[in-house]
């Protein structure tokens, strides 16, 4: 999608989600105000932000779509045919963020504008999501959850979706680092989630993430925020 397009689409779901939920067009309203004079081909140039703006219109359309069915049979019905993490995602964790105030929004809107933002972990989260896959797993990643609610991935092999975030930083800065990742997921109403930190020169740490965040994905219980490294 263009660049010109994705404003056109934008301004297009505000104008849907004005008469179906007043939450959800007051947030695209904000993410427009923000975009609107930034030239198209200025946002272009600036590929975390559009794909920060692509994930948001398919989140939105995913929901309009669902809170358009005419009886709450229907929308549950919908939610059904869904996976487990996308019904945790559309069904509580996206519209818990829209009806919610951001306070890491504003912040974090200008990084991405101003080029600050780096995913310096996004090949060692590749890595992992590839390793879940391939032992029956799933995986999701959006900008909203790894910004605002300190996820990485929320991950699910038996149908309980787990948050996770996963760190190299040094052990003495871990625990200030933990202790503010749940006070996030906390905030959020994240029942459980799992603090991942690795160390880079271990040739076997992606295959010990994976193994910790399986386990605790099927296992672990609501109200619990584990810490491994």
């Amino acid at each position: 999608m263009q660049a010109k397009e994705i404003k056109d689409q934008l301004k297009s779901l505000i104008e849907q989600a004005s008469s179906i939920d007043h939450n959800l067009a007051r947030r695209l309203d904000e993410i427009n105000r923000w975009i609107k004079d930034t030239k198209p081909g200025s946002l272009t140039a600036k590929p975390f932000v559009t794909a920060f703006l692509l994930e948001v219109i398919t989140d939105s359309t995913i929901w309009l779509i669902i809170k358009s069915l005419p009886s709450e049979e229907e929308q549950k019905a919908k939610f059904e045919l869904m996976t487990p993490i996308e019904r945790y995602w559309y069904g509580y964790l996206f519209p818990r963020w829209f009806n919610a105030s951001d306070s890491k929004f504003y912040i974090w809107k200008q990084k991405l504008m101003s080029g600050e933002f780096n995913q310096v972990d996004d090949d060692i989260i590749k890595s992992i999501a590839q390793d879940i896959v391939q032992r029956e797993g799933s995986f999701w990643q959006r900008y909203i959850a790894d910004l605002s609610m300190a996820t990485d991935l929320i991950v699910s092999r038996n149908n309980q979706p787990l948050c996770i975030q996963i760190t190299s930083v040094s052990e003495e800065l871990n625990h200030q680092k933990y202790e503010a990742w749940q006070n996030t997921l906390r905030s959020w109403e994240i029942e459980r989630g799992l603090f991942l930190s690795y160390n880079p020169k271990d040739a076997n740490f992606v295959n010990q993430l994976v193994n910790v965040a399986l386990y605790n994905s099927d296992y672990l219980s609501g109200g619990k925020y584990l810490k491994f490294s």
